[in-house]
């Protein structure tokens, strides 16, 4: 049958009004009747989100009611509702309720639409994942799912395994050893900590399952077909925010449930021949190492602790010596000073699926002959050495609600490049410049001691003779211990590195003092000296994602697309609200439609 084959047409009532109601194509579309049998207003729905159709009176929210009758059926479906708090569209999930004049038609109706959604979203996940983070940002983790998500689930058919994490690592545990035969996807209901014990579980078990080793540097990895759900439900929420544009719950729960399917680029750091983590949002040395090692002694304050931190830090005023070699991307490509955005459906990304698999009948599988960053006439290397206020690596505009735009707003999600930036020592006012900007609409690159690359890898090392001893055994004092397992126990977003096996079925994920061999007293008090230090530290350490690396002296490298969301980028307004609905020939082939 084709795809625009009229399906199912009939007069239903709304109410007391009359409406003609088609479906065909990839629309389900109802147009209000006056009394002379003119249209009026027309409302239109894609198919692909519709969420569900129910037999009777049916409500979801606040809770379920059903209310039988023979005539009439509800139509379940995406309904957006203007722009949020950031840079994308809230969705919300909308309602109708149709009367028909008979039971055969409903019935018809009903077997209609449910016969479509299959036909128009075979990707829809059937059975999920779900892994909740209970402590979580303000620790409603369980209540947003089982009030916000769960029923939407149960609406659209979904069934849900749910595990509540008790420690730290354990989603990324589960994921590696258990069974999940049968799982389309893995959600995790939490914050960027959860998010990232997700990713490191399902690259590291897709490697296991392809026989490849995460430790070698120049190694190209298996892109991952288990797909990655967030709900946001943690302190930050930056990797829901640049992917979705908004940190709502509502809104992700029925991008997962359409089946959306965003390309990620993700980052690998290694020191030597030893896989250190996964990142996808930010790798920073200097200022943003320094804010997060010092937030550390305030988690009894909150998400406060990164605002008051990132004020001591600046007063603090330091700068770091190091030499930064990069690899240039193709520079014809795409720019980080370009002016453009990442949105849903963007060129420059789906150019770069081509560009990434050439001999690859399927996105998802990397050709045996393919080869990213082995090929050195991909891209020129470049050294620049000195002292750095910061050094950002990011693969993701990193957008976040108190900076929308974000450390790099012409960041691509997954054109297989990350932007560096490297902000040079300035004076205070001048870095104070920079780091303002990143609350406006100012370009935060256009200072003279700023800098920022488009590259594909990027290697970190420290001056002759410098020592690294200080970055490199951080950790809390022997004092802090019982402290410290308390924490990891009530946060378990916030993942702990441990020494992976030499198949690198593991990640480094949280090494204690112990597991490194180092002494248990530390020198926390040279390291995070505050505003009374007499001498600053000769090193900082990196923020990757939100946790501290073990180690100074690192590489990275940026492996195209390698894993995918139920997501689909940010959607830009006008074009998701009124480009289909102007193009009824698209076929489903606009970018909207695409997945």
């Amino acid at each position: 049958m084709e795809i625009n084959t009229l399906k199912v047409e009939s007069s239903l009532w709304i109410g007391n009004k009359r409406y003609r109601a088609a479906l065909s194509g990839w629309y389900f579309s109802w147009t209000e009747l006056d009394k002379k049998n003119r249209e009026k207003k027309t409302v239109s729905v894609r198919v692909s989100e519709v969420i569900g159709v129910e037999d009777g009176r049916v409500e979801i929210q606040p809770q379920k009611k059903v209310e039988d009758t023979d005539r009439d059926f509800t139509l379940f479906y995406v309904k957006r509702s203007g722009r949020g708090s950031g840079q994308g569209v809230l969705w919300s999930l909308g309602r109708t309720q149709f009367s028909c004049p008979s039971r055969d038609l409903r019935d018809q109706w009903v077997t209609q639409v449910r016969t479509a959604l299959k036909t128009h979203s075979p990707a829809r996940p059937h059975r999920l994942l779900v892994f909740i983070n209970p402590f979580g940002g303000k620790r409603r983790g369980k209540q947003i799912f089982h009030s916000l998500v769960a029923p939407l689930f149960e609406l659209a058919g979904i069934s849900s395994h749910v595990v509540v994490t008790e420690r730290a690592n354990q989603a990324r545990d589960h994921i590696l050893k258990k069974d999940l035969t049968g799982f389309d996807g893995v959600v995790c209901v939490g914050g960027d900590g959860m998010f990232s014990e997700l990713l490191h579980g399902v690259i590291g078990r897709t490697q296991q399952e392809a026989g490849l080793s995460e430790h070698d540097p120049s190694g190209v990895l298996q892109p991952c077909d288990l797909h990655i759900g967030i709900i946001p439900a943690g302190s930050t929420d930056c990797v829901c925010f640049a992917t979705v544009g908004v940190n709502d719950p509502v809104t992700s729960a029925l991008h997962i449930i359409i089946g959306d399917s965003q390309p990620l680029d993700v980052c690998a750091v290694h020191h030597q021949s030893s896989l250190v983590r996964y990142s996808v949002s930010l790798v920073g040395y200097g200022f943003y190492g320094d804010v997060l090692a010092e937030s550390e002694r305030h988690r009894w304050m909150g998400p406060l602790r990164y605002d008051y931190s990132g004020c001591m830090m600046y007063l603090c005023n330091r700068s770091y010596q190091g030499t930064v070699q990069f690899l240039l991307a193709d520079s014809g490509l795409s720019s980080p000073r370009d002016k453009t955005r990442c949105l849903s459906g963007c060129r420059v990304c789906s150019e770069s699926t081509e560009r990434l698999f050439p001999l690859s009948d399927s996105c998802s599988l990397y050709s045996d002959k393919l080869s990213q960053y082995s090929d050195q006439s991909e891209g020129q290397w470049m050294s620049v050495s000195g002292r750095f206020k910061c050094i950002s690596l990011t693969c993701m505009s990193s957008s976040c609600p108190k900076s929308p735009l974000g450390l790099s707003p012409s960041a691509h999600l997954a054109d297989g490049t990350g932007d560096l930036i490297l902000v040079r020592d300035t004076n205070a006012l001048g870095f104070l410049t920079y780091l303002h900007r990143h609350t406006t609409s100012q370009d935060q690159f256009d200072l003279p001691f700023v800098e920022v690359h488009r590259v594909k890898a990027v290697k970190f090392t420290l001056p002759p003779g410098e020592d690294s001893g200080e970055a490199e055994e951080y950790e809390r004092s022997e004092q802090n211990t019982e402290e410290e397992e308390e924490v990891a126990m009530e946060h378990p977003d916030k993942p702990c590195v441990h020494e992976s096996s030499k198949s690198g079925s593991l990640q480094h994920l949280a090494c204690t003092a112990k597991e490194r061999g180092a002494p248990g007293k530390r020198k926390t008090s040279d390291f995070l000296c505050g505003l009374c230090c007499s001498k600053p530290p000769a090193v900082s350490v990196w923020n990757c994602d939100g946790e501290i690396l073990p180690h100074t002296e690192i590489s990275c490298r940026v492996h195209g697309q390698l894993v995918r969301l139920y997501a689909r980028g940010i959607e830009d307004e006008a074009r998701a609200v009124g480009l289909c609905e102007d193009s009824r020939d698209c076929q489903g082939k606009c970018v909207l439609h695409s997945r």
